[in-house]
């Protein structure tokens, strides 16, 4: 499971012209989804998420979490965060989760980030062509991967 968190101060997702789901200050964050991933790697990622201290504190210095400051989350799915680039210009995203598994570990995500959160995480439309606006905060953007946990 790889995930690309950005500190914003709002963001917003629109299918077809129709906002899905949008946030004030708080955390876009795109999820992709290989076929190995399973509820262990949404207990780490999601614990290491809101946990994340990089929030500015009163001195300006990043030391408070998305909890502390009450902040809002967006999920966005992103099939492309697998990508493989090393043959020829097309990507291969044969990395990626089949879409039903994928669906599956991303509603168990968003679940999982609104209990740790206590209040609903604003999402995106799963497989769909979506516009995302973001008012990026730093900029901070961090990228976590389940299966690298040692470097993070």
């Amino acid at each position: 499971m790889r995930a690309v968190i950005q500190r914003v101060i709002e963001a917003s997702c629109k299918v077809d012209e129709e906002t899905t789901g949008s946030i004030n200050q708080g955390l876009l964050i795109f999820l992709g989804v290989q076929e190995e991933d399973t509820d262990e790697d949404i207990e780490w990622l999601s614990n290491k998420i809101v946990n994340l201290r990089i929030f500015s504190d009163d001195q300006g210095k990043m030391n408070k979490s998305i909890q502390e400051i009450r902040g809002e989350i967006l999920l966005i799915s992103q099939f492309t965060l697998f990508a493989l680039t090393k043959k020829g210009n097309r990507p291969s995203f044969i990395h990626a989760a089949k879409p039903q598994k994928a669906l599956l570990l991303y509603n168990k995500m968003s679940e999982r980030l609104s209990v740790l959160l206590n209040q609903p995480v604003a999402t995106g439309k799963f497989g769909a062509d979506m516009k995302i606006k973001a008012l990026n905060d730093g900029p901070v953007t961090i990228i976590m991967n389940t299966k690298d946990k040692d470097n993070f």
